[in-house]
């Protein structure tokens, strides 16, 4: 009968993992309270809460489960052609009203690119509404016009509550290049390169050394798969914050443009430092942008189900046993 009970708890289990299919990893990121980088005039690094960020960027497996979900028709534009050629990573079929969408075999893992900034926001909304048929234009971020380009595009800012949202950028260049000197960081508590180094990343091939990154287009020559360069994460654990794809924050410059960070594999070694960024048109979609999401420590939907779940069965133990 207790075999039996498990077994039954693992199938109730499997219900609750799919239906919130995609799963992101992430790494806690703690030392709440740290001081800015002094380098930056105290602009940028300090966070007085614990988070969790993306251990990669988002992938083109996990924006592809977006699409299927939510745009068989696309009136919001979440697909760009572009994704389906060249360093695109997702294909689409079928006609408006009946999309369908896959990831190109070998790119899965590869950071979803050619995506606008409200594209990034409405997956965080996705996800933060729990995934299928959750809305994209409320939750983490509150989007209004119901068109591809928000008609408050440059009044979004995070709401009260969000769980998964896109990072700030003292919440990405924190995970990138903070490590407290008292931990073995630098001197100031800040490294330059997101590979927890003061030295710069070579450009190679990964898995490359201990100290390595996909820049420079001549050397890779395309996205790699996120985490390949295995020996080279940041202090807290991310992988790819320099090199790759550049990576859209929440950071609103000027009247309407936001920030990216990090460089990607067409750009050269001086857009992996920490002090460089580059503003961007939110509505610009190319080969060499993405992003990563980031997390606050409170259970999701999925969790809390899979929590109750052996919650009930726990009960049942304890009743049975009396």
């Amino acid at each position: 009968m207790i075999r039996i009970a498990v077994l039954s708890l693992f199938g109730l289990l499997l219900a609750a993992k799919s239906a919130c299919a995609v799963t992101i990893p992430t790494v806690p990121i703690g030392n709440a309270g740290n001081a800015p980088d002094p380098s930056t005039g105290g602009l940028y690094g300090a966070v007085s809460y614990d988070y969790r960020i993306g251990t990669t960027e988002v992938t083109n497996a996990q924006y592809a489960a977006l699409l299927n979900a939510k745009a068989a028709s696309d009136p919001l534009a979440l697909y760009n052609t572009n994704m389906s050629s060249g360093y695109g990573g997702i294909t689409r079929s079928g006609s408006s009203g009946s999309y369908s969408y896959a990831p190109i075999s070998g790119r899965e893992n590869m950071p979803v690119n050619y995506v606008s900034w409200y594209d990034a926001i409405r997956f965080a909304n996705w996800m933060n509404n729990g995934q299928g048929s959750g809305d994209t234009e409320t939750g983490a971020y509150t989007l209004l016009g119901g068109t591809p380009t928000p008609s408050n595009g440059g009044s979004i800012k995070r709401n009260t509550g969000a769980t998964w949202f896109l990072p700030s950028e003292d919440e990405w260049y924190k995970a990138a290049y903070h490590q407290p000197a008292s931990q073995g960081g630098d001197a100031d508590d800040y490294w330059l390169y997101p590979t927890a180094s003061n030295m710069a990343p070579t450009a190679e091939a990964p898995p490359g050394g201990s100290n390595a990154a996909n820049y420079e287009l001549s050397v890779v020559g395309d996205l790699t798969i996120g985490g390949a360069y295995t020996g080279s994460d940041s202090y807290y654990g991310t992988f790819d914050q320099g090199g790759n794809v550049w990576e859209w924050n929440e950071k609103l410059i000027g009247l309407s443009f936001r920030a990216v960070r990090g460089g990607s594999f067409g750009n050269g070694l001086d857009y992996l430092q920490s002090s460089n960024w580059v503003e961007g048109n939110p509505t610009t979609q190319i080969d060499g942008v993405g992003f990563r999401l980031a997390f606050v420590p409170e259970p999701s939907t999925c969790l809390l189900t899979s929590f109750g779940l052996l919650a009930i069965f726990v009960a049942r133990r304890r009743r049975r046993s009396l």
